[in-house]
């Protein structure tokens, strides 16, 4: 293998968010890869900080020319240069449009079980969060169209923002679906922040369909949020983009950006773009099969070992959504039970909303060891919780 994505790497005692956990704990919680990143996206970082020099930084035409080439060339979207915005990540961008495009107590749509920090952006700027809880049929999600409509239709209803891929269910939503929402949206004058920070963790011959592209509707009425940090690893790298088509849209988007001071490059942000958009393709390719054979091996052991537990199928992320409802007792409580007991940290699904009350969250970007004994403790969690809630009844 030209990448070795079996290095198991010590993150301890490195300022690791994931990794700050007891010494007996295996966290595999936050969406946090245990790979290094791609070779050129490292050479990259290393003759940048060989300079030595490190003040202010702006965003070349080379920064611009990565983004267009790699959404041209991996998702056959043609972006324009005007649209891009370098921003400091996704989720600083998503609170500053909240911000700049509601205002106080005004409702903000997400579709439920969703990426749980969504919520602090919406609550902590003072806005509501309104839920449409999507139906799950033991086999896949599906939007409740009827009660996205009656939500969307809300005048109080004055953003939504989208999931796509869907975190923590690991759907690709199809062309067909989008088009719905985005004339839905456009129907009933609420804007969509697409955060699509997953789009390129598919599976191997699977694509996703940037919500920009549907339709007129869907481009003139949205914001695109992109970035390199899920796919290569870069999280603390702090280097993200916005996609804006419409410029009534952009200029308030900009604004909001600067006046947050959340547009402004630290010295290595533009470089490892540049280089993880422009030579990282290979690396991604390996990355993705590795991925894939991880969720194979866990779905195979799960339904073997821990036949209480359902994995739902999924076609994006490195996310594993473990269903539950065969279990005795709960998810929740089973998610603190076990890393109490096994060490293994897991995210309860009743973090996402609606709907997430069955499940957990298991991260699988990992060495396959590591997986391994993440799945061992998974089992011994599960089964030693369950004689806990028996014998409490």
């Amino acid at each position: 293998m030209l990448y070795d994505f079996d290095k198991q790497i010590n993150r301890r005692n490195t300022n690791s968010l994931k990794w700050e956990v007891g010494e007996n704990e295996l966290p595999m919680w936050v969406a946090d890869m245990d790979f290094e990143t791609a070779p050129e996206i490292c050479a990259a970082i290393r003759k940048r900080a060989a300079h030595g020099v490190f003040g202010y930084s702006t965003v070349p035409e080379e920064w611009y020319q990565a983004y267009i080439g790699w959404w041209k060339r991996r998702h056959d979207f043609q972006m324009e240069k005007d649209w891009l915005i370098f921003c400091t990540g996704v989720v600083p961008t998503i609170s500053s449009m909240v911000r700049k495009l509601t205002t106080p107590a005004e409702k903000v749509l997400v579709l439920t079980p969703v990426y749980n920090i969504f919520f602090n952006s919406i609550l902590n700027n003072g806005r509501q969060v309104l839920e449409s809880r999507m139906e799950y049929d033991g086999e896949t999600y599906q939007i409740n169209f009827e009660d996205l409509e009656q939500k969307l239709s809300d005048p109080q209803t004055s953003m939504m923002i989208l999931c796509n891929p869907h975190n923590p269910v690991g759907k690709i939503w199809d062309r067909e679906t989008l088009g719905r929402i985005g004339e839905l949206c456009w129907k009933h004058h609420v804007v969509v922040i697409s955060d699509e920070i997953h789009c390129d963790l598919t599976e191997p011959g699977c694509a996703y369909v940037p919500f920009a592209s549907v339709s007129k509707h869907c481009r003139d009425n949205s914001v695109t949020c992109v970035a390199p940090t899920k796919t290569f690893n870069l999280a603390g790298l702090q280097t993200a983009a916005v996609a804006v088509p419409d410029p009534v849209l952009r200029h308030k988007v900009r604004r909001g950006l600067n006046t947050d001071e959340a547009a402004e490059p630290n010295a290595f942000a533009i470089d490892a773009a540049i280089a993880a958009f422009t030579e990282g393709e290979a690396w991604l390719d390996a990355l993705r099969g590795y991925i894939l054979e991880n969720k194979k091996a866990a779905a195979e052991y799960i339904r073997g070992q821990i036949p209480q537990i359902e994995v739902v199928p999924s076609k994006a992320t490195y996310l594993l959504w473990l269903h539950c409802s065969r279990m005795v007792g709960f998810a929740a409580e089973a998610a603190e039970y076990m890393r109490e007991k096994t060490g293994l940290y897991l995210s309860a699904g009743n973090r996402f909303g609606a709907g997430g009350g069955d499940f957990l969250r298991m991260n699988i970007a990992c060495p396959r060891a590591v997986l391994e004994d993440g799945l061992c403790r998974l089992k011994e969690g599960i089964a030693a919780y369950e004689e806990f809630a028996v014998n409490r009844c």
